[in-house]
């Protein structure tokens, strides 16, 4: 057979990842920060994207007279001589530059001359009314100023290394000192807690090992209790000594908090040398004092979530599934703007480009709104039980369910389940929620969603009696009464997850505490 080299013409069809259809897919899975954060890169890189302007709207106008400076009456407001003289007389004993004798009468008659009380200033300075208008008109809030903003007035957090700044030179009057404190200030976490080495410390700073240690000593007697501590059991003795409650036996419990973690009470009674009773004591005490002393004092500020979806009931009996307004992006394309500065050669061809990029986003966020209103809807239908009972009717859910439902892909569906939310009567839920996996029943019956089955075996746990505590066999026993195939270990993986004790540890605790409630 001989060799050659031909030319064959074939036609096929493939998918190429443009740009275009990437920013698309990666729309779909940003939240509502983010995509603001997009849209505005957007907007500054673009100039034929803008976002929409509030002019003309109803709301921006104004009543009569509110054009002008504070104090001063409009024309329409009054009328007549009386009116004109009042007028007149109140300009003459506000605005009159040579009032000086007015400004004297009126401080007379209004007992307001403070002359005799501050012989010092020389008097009382007047007043400049239009500047001082000036200055309120252009406040926050004003007719012509920005818009109101109540964050504006708030005082500033207290973070907890400012609060520790305020409290060291009252316990540590040396400079030396307060420069070795600083620097242990430095390296708190945010719980309060020490993370650092004193030796090290020490040879970092130049200075001796007995002076770190007396430094830290005076630090440990701050606010909040128990910062500066280097471990939990250091933190809680700090409390402690600080309420006069830190004997051998309390110092015997903190010593062994890995017993208590195990609920192993009758080595606890054993060790700290005393009886159940000052045991339960011990304990309760330890349960007011703070794992977390800096806790108090956040390092963010914490943001609302916002629903992406909203469902309320309809007036036919069913469910209205709308997109929340606050979360959809608001951006325009100014055709006429690209219409009046299009121009020739390098500059036709950019502003082609930012129309064609412009246009593009505009379609893919409509896309990303369509796209999260019928997987939202699906999700409804799907789970209408949920709605009207609760947890107790959560239906089996999966992406595949939903993706054939609407004839969508399943990336798609899980890009535009995550980190979104939808407030529903039962309240505000991620979208992912409503995806668990699927539970046999007894005997072919209806399965059931893995996250009902975790309600079912809390609520039983929560119901036990100190007599009564259930095992993961009686556990399983119920559920299959109730119509539920679920193996020991998996009850027992459920629990775990819930941080829920095992039937011993309860045991001991429940009876523990029912002592406390009869003392």
């Amino acid at each position: 057979m001989a060799l050659s080299a031909n030319l064959f013409l074939r036609q096929s069809q493939s998918l190429v990842m443009t740009p275009q259809l990437m920013q698309s897919i990666q729309l779909l899975q940003m939240t509502h920060f983010e995509l603001n954060q997009f849209i505005a890169q957007e907007v500054e890189k673009n100039p034929l994207l803008e976002f929409p302007s509030n002019d003309g709207e109803a709301g921006d106008e104004r009543g009569a007279g509110e054009d002008e400076p504070f104090g001063q009456p409009s024309e329409d407001a009054s009328s007549g001589d009386g009116a004109d003289s009042r007028a007149e007389a109140l300009s003459s004993d506000w605005y009159d530059n040579g009032g000086s004798e007015s400004t004297g009468r009126l401080n007379d008659e209004l007992d307001a001359n403070y002359t005799n009380v501050f012989p010092d200033d020389g008097g009382p300075q007047r007043l400049d009314a239009p500047e001082l208008v000036g200055q309120w008109k252009s406040m926050p809030g004003s007719a012509e100023g920005a818009d109101y903003d109540l964050d504006d007035f708030v005082a500033g957090q207290l973070s907890l290394r400012d609060h520790l700044a305020q409290q060291i030179p009252f316990v540590l009057p040396d400079m030396t000192d307060r420069l070795i404190a600083q620097n242990f200030v430095d390296q708190l976490d945010d719980a309060g807690y020490l993370q650092t080495d004193l030796v090290e410390t020490g040879e970092r700073l130049g200075t001796s090992l007995e002076q770190v240690e007396h430094v830290l000593a005076a630090l440990q007697t701050l606010d909040p209790p128990g910062v500066f501590a280097r471990s939990l059991a250091e933190c809680l003795a700090i409390q402690l000594r600080q309420k006069d409650r830190y004997d051998p036996a309390m110092q015997a419990l903190v010593d062994n908090l890995e017993l208590l973690a195990r609920r192993d009470f009758a080595a606890l009674k054993r060790l700290c040398g005393v009886d159940e009773e000052d045991l339960l004591d011990m304990l309760g005490e330890i349960r007011q004092l703070n794992p977390k002393p800096g806790s108090c004092f956040e390092a963010g500020v914490s943001e609302a979530i916002m629903p992406d979806v909203v469902v309320r009931p309809s007036a036919d009996g069913g469910w209205l599934v709308e997109l929340n307004p606050d979360t959809l992006p608001r951006v325009l394309v100014n055709q006429s703007y690209f219409a009046r500065v299009r121009g020739n050669g390098e500059d036709h061809a950019f502003l082609s480009e930012c129309l064609q990029s412009a246009n593009w986003l505009t379609r893919s966020l409509d896309q990303r709104a369509k796209t999260i209103m019928k997987v939202a809807s699906e999700i409804v239908r799907q789970q209408d039980a949920f709605l009207l009972n609760g947890v107790d009717h959560l239906r089996p859910l999966n992406l595949k369910t939903v993706a054939e439902a609407i004839k969508m892909h399943e990336s798609t569906v899980s890009r535009v389940t995550s980190n979104k939310y939808m407030l529903t009567p039962r309240g505000l839920f991620e979208l992912k929620y409503f995806f668990t996996v699927s539970i046999s029943a007894v005997e072919g019956g209806d399965s059931h969603s893995a996250e009902a089955v975790r309600h079912k075996i809390r609520a039983l746990i929560m119901q036990e009696s100190p007599d009564a505590v259930l095992s993961d066999d009686d556990i399983v026993d119920m559920l299959k009464k109730g119509g539920i195939d679920l193996a020991r270990r998996t009850v027992a993986k459920y629990r775990e997850a819930m941080n829920i004790a095992s039937s011993v540890q309860r045991r001991r605790e429940k009876r523990a505490l029912a002592k406390v409630a009869g003392f």
